[in-house]
């Protein structure tokens, strides 16, 4: 089967949503460019293929404000703050490696970041996507006490995405952390009000609520696996599915 064809089928436009400990790799913190490379290569698959993508990161690979703040070394709003700017970082390598892989992408910013990189804007980052240019979020919603997960949510649902991509280190969904439980049982399809009443660690309540209320499917896999971000794009089974 053909994979423009097929992709075309399911999913045109997506949110993947990075955490920043993916970027990481096997490393106590930083970015292993090893696993950038692996993963620019399937979203220049997709590209390629007129599928319209835009990325939201996180930071968590240089800063965790939450955790910082759970220790009473710096305040909750300051360490927010600080891992919005470490969003930037990683949007920044992201943008260069694609662009070195003759991928146009641009950089957009909920907070203002003058010279550096562009503030969000909706319209411009509609034009973008129709230009098949990979649009990357940083800094969150720009708001201290939202996660990037929620971020991912809120943009999905600003620019009509069909899905969310949640790409992580573990295959899906699981009843309890499978790094730790070897009894952890994989959901492979769950909807919403089954995460939130169970209170499975995939997204927090917030994000859950907005991806609800907008009808956005996410779909949870494991980004280490080569091709998975493809396999998804063109619906074939994998990792966990949620949906209304």
């Amino acid at each position: 089967m053909d994979f423009a064809t097929s992709c075309e089928k399911v999913y045109k436009r997506i949110v993947l949503k990075l955490s920043g400990e993916a970027l990481k790799g096997e490393g106590a913190s930083g970015i292993d460019l090893n696993i950038v490379k692996q993963l620019i290569s399937q979203i220049k698959m997709m590209v390629q293929a007129g599928i319209e993508i835009a990325v939201v990161i996180g930071g968590g690979n240089i800063f965790r404000g939450v955790s910082v703040n759970e220790t009473g070394g710096i305040d909750r709003v300051t360490g927010d703050y600080m891992g919005m700017l470490a969003t930037v970082i990683n949007g920044l390598a992201l943008q260069d490696v694609m662009q070195k892989n003759g991928i146009p992408a641009r950089i957009q910013a909920a907070l203002d970041m003058g010279r550096l990189v562009e503030p969000f804007i909706l319209g411009k980052t509609t034009q973008y996507l129709k230009e098949k240019k990979v649009v990357i979020f940083v800094a969150g919603t720009g708001n201290p006490f939202f996660s990037t997960d929620t971020a991912a949510a809120l943009r999905a649902s600003e620019i009509k995405a069909d899905a969310i991509f949640k790409a992580t280190k573990v295959e899906g969904v699981y009843s309890a952390d499978p790094m730790k439980d070897p009894n952890a049982k994989l959901y492979h399809e769950l909807n919403y009000e089954e995460v939130l009443s169970k209170q499975l660690k995939v997204m927090d309540a917030t994000a859950i609520s907005i991806c609800m209320e907008n009808k956005i499917p996410i779909l949870v896999f494991n980004m280490n696996k080569e091709n998975n971000i493809i396999d998804a794009i063109m619906g074939k089974k994998i990792g966990t599915i949620i949906r209304g």
